[in-house]
């Protein structure tokens, strides 16, 4: 297949709203991020859109994984997904009477002290999206969490958003096929590095981007899997990937530290 974009279904996920901005063509939903990346490394999608941090609740690990682990793949655009949960219900539903409320993790993280607040006793069961919530919902005494722009026929859905903090925004990356090598020009680079095991060595990573005047736009660090007490880093920063001096520090980033890979350029 070619022109297909895969995110996270079903339709009226927050991954949804960013396939449709970001995709070059038809879009496709997908029941996981490991089948959307398996989907893309075999070829049977030519991109697809992975969200990889939340402004709240910070770097979405799984996926940082997925971009660490998977050889072969590039982000190549971003966009900035305003984030506004709704409660959601059954027409008519008694609020006082709501024993479950269903959401993917994120959401319910993101409104945990409305929850905690208006339904302590509630249980909080977690579903692969926002919008799979719905499928759930079979009782008056079920709830979830769903987007604003969420299709909500046959169901009530809270009238102001109910997220912890009203300034939320996730990051979604289009991801392609191909080589950070081959990109000619870019307003952004992602990349993880691994320090050298010594005293200062964070310092000197940052050194290298401020005297090539990079400015850094996020770090994040993730403990390593198989090496306990050590982390790697994921960091954004400012830089053409064209220029002369992006390609100089990337140079010293590399004979300096144990790892260093490009994620993304765009």
């Amino acid at each position: 297949m070619s022109g297909i974009t895969g995110y996270l279904g079903p339709e009226g996920s927050y991954s949804h709203v960013a396939a449709k901005r970001l995709a070059e063509g038809e879009i496709a939903p997908y029941q996981s991020f490991f089948l959307l990346v398996k989907a893309l490394r075999e070829g049977d999608i030519d991109s697809i859109v992975l969200p990889v941090e939340n402004s709240l609740n910070g770097g979405v690990m799984q996926n940082l994984d997925l971009l660490q682990e998977t050889e072969g793949i590039v982000a190549v655009a971003e966009t900035l997904v305003k984030i506004e949960h709704r409660l959601v219900t059954m027409k008519g539903a008694d609020l006082s009477k709501i024993t479950t409320i269903y959401s993917h993790q994120q959401a319910l993280g993101q409104c945990a002290k409305y929850l905690y607040t208006h339904f302590p006793h509630a249980a909080l069961r977690q579903t692969s999206s926002t919008s799979g919530c719905l499928k759930m919902i079979k009782s008056p005494t079920d709830a979830g969490i769903v987007g604003c722009h969420c299709d909500v026929d046959g169901f009530e859905m809270s009238d102001e958003c109910i997220s912890d903090e009203p300034l939320n925004f996730t990051q979604f990356l289009l991801i392609k096929r191909g080589r950070a090598e081959d990109c000619a020009r870019s307003a952004k680079m992602y990349f993880s590095l691994t320090c050298l095991h010594r005293p200062g060595a964070l310092v000197g990573v940052l050194s290298v981007l401020a005297r090539h005047g990079i400015n850094m736009t996020k770090i994040e660090s993730r403990p390593i899997k198989d090496r306990v007490g050590e982390y790697r880093f994921f960091i954004e920063t400012e830089a053409d990937c064209g220029a002369e001096s992006t390609k100089v520090a990337l140079a010293e980033l590399k004979k300096n530290c144990s790892s260093v890979k490009i994620l993304g350029c765009y």
